[in-house]
C-alpha cells in the first residue's frame, strides 16, 4: 500500500468519494480504514481519532501523514484521475483551497444532507460500490 486513507463512513460524501477512488485503484495503491471501526485505535495508535474526524488523514508507506487536500491530490494522483486536483496545491491556491476544504469538512453532514437528501449513512455506515 502506498497510502492508506482514515475517512468517515458515516458521512455520504465521503464515503461516496472513496468508493469511486477505489473503482479507480486497479494495482491496489490505496488502502481505506474507516474511523468508525471499533478496532482502529490499536491497529493505528499514532493515529488522533478525534482529529481524523475534523480533517482528512493520510498515512503514507513512508510513514508521513498527509492531511486534508495534500490527501485528496495524492490520493488521486496515485489512481491517475482527476489531475486538476493537483492545482489545489499550488502555492498562491493552497491557502484558499485549504480554508474552503476545512469549512467543507466541518460541515460535511449538513453538505451532505443538501447534495443527498442524507446527512448520515444508515446504521452509520454507507454501502461502497
Amino acid at each position: 500500500m502506498e497510502l492508506t486513507i482514515f475517512y468517515d463512513s458515516a458521512c455520504p460524501l465521503c464515503s461516496n468519494e472513496m468508493a469511486q477512488l477505489k473503482s479507480h485503484d486497479s494495482e491496489g495503491r490505496i488502502q481505506l480504514e474507516d474511523l468508525n471501526a471499533d478496532d482502529l485505535a490499536e491497529r493505528y495508535p499514532m493515529l488522533d481519532i478525534e482529529k481524523a474526524n475534523t480533517i482528512l488523514h493520510g498515512l503514507t508507506h513512508k510513514g508521513e501523514m498527509l492531511l486534508g487536500l495534500d490527501v485528496t491530490a495524492k490520493a488521486w494522483s496515485l489512481v491517475g484521475k482527476h489531475c486538476w486536483v493537483k492545482l489545489l496545491r499550488l502555492p498562491l491556491v493552497k491557502p484558499f483551497a485549504d480554508k474552503a476544504y476545512t469549512a467543507f469538512a466541518n460541515n460535511r453532514y449538513k453538505i451532505s444532507y443538501l447534495l443527498t437528501g442524507q446527512q448520515r449513512c444508515d446504521s452509520g455506515q454507507c454501502n461502497m460500490k
